[in-house]
């Protein structure tokens, strides 16, 4: 007699609210095909208020690992068993992941951003100066990440003072963004899809020359990156950020190296089919 076939799937996921139009499952979804591997990557709608509830499940169910979004970055934190250096400098987590029975939280953001700046944008961060508007888990990670690569300067751009650990812009209507910056990030939710809208800034301030960078990976082409490209700016979407906060966690959970180019590709055929 022939081996029994196994229906058994692992499972990873992305916790949040919204997270119907969360691109990462197109993402993970395609590298899973692409390596044959038997894993499934859910979408899963969790309101704050369930968040503890949507962790018990993960380890009843023996869930692989999980990526947190908008809302739970900073929260998730205080249900898992451990979270990483890098998390607990940062203060919040994007990814969780399985060590036995434990569960293990880490943010893979900021090392995401930087790579894509880097390779995508060709911006080296030493010596540079940033201005980052909003002051939630996206912007933490990155200004973590952008300290240790030795940027020169870092203003977050906020409403409330108290969220701000660099150098404190008070975010008003229509802000003018001081001179000195050559890279601008919004680093907020505002413009993730089905929000059509831009951060509230002046945008006859947003100079030629200076690297604008969203964080949002849908819509790519972002109203707030239209309008930096038509002041001159050179543009940087969230996408390769996406990939490559995706690829190490899906390391962390398979065990294999991921295959970025097929991950990248199925994000852009899918933006393209839109």
């Amino acid at each position: 007699m022939g081996k029994a076939k196994s229906y058994k799937l692992d499972l990873v996921g992305v916790l949040g609210h919204p997270v119907a139009e969360n691109p990462t499952v197109v993402m993970m979804e395609a590298a899973f095909r692409e390596l044959r591997l038997p894993f499934s990557y859910l979408a899963i709608e969790v309101l704050p208020e369930g968040l503890g509830d949507a962790i018990r499940g993960v380890r009843a169910m023996g869930f692989k690992g999980v990526n947190l979004t908008i809302p739970h970055k900073v929260e998730v934190m205080r249900h898992l068993d451990e979270v990483t250096e890098k998390a607990s400098l940062i203060g919040a987590v994007n990814t969780v992941y399985r060590v036995g029975d434990r569960l293990v939280g880490e943010n893979t953001d900021g090392a995401g951003f930087l790579k894509s700046l880097q390779d995508d944008g060709g911006v080296d961060p030493r010596g540079g100066s940033f201005i980052v508007l909003g002051a939630g888990g996206a912007s933490r990670a990155i200004c973590v990440e952008l300290s240790l690569a030795g940027a020169a300067r870092i203003a977050i751009v906020n409403r409330d003072e108290g969220r701000g650990r660099a150098e404190y812009i008070a975010w008003e209507p229509g802000l003018r963004l001081p001179e000195g910056f050559g890279v601008l990030v919004n680093a907020t939710s505002v413009g993730l899809y089905p929000d059509p809208g831009k951060p509230d800034i002046d945008y006859g301030s947003v100079r030629s020359g200076m690297t604008v960078c969203d964080v949002i990976p849908n819509p790519p082409r972002s109203a707030f990156l239209r309008e930096a490209e038509s002041r001159g700016a050179s543009c940087l979407d969230g996408l390769g950020m996406l990939v490559n906060q995706g690829t190490i966690g899906f390391e962390l959970w398979t065990g294999e190296k991921a295959p970025s180019a097929a991950m990248r590709a199925a994000l852009e055929r899918e933006f393209r089919a839109e």
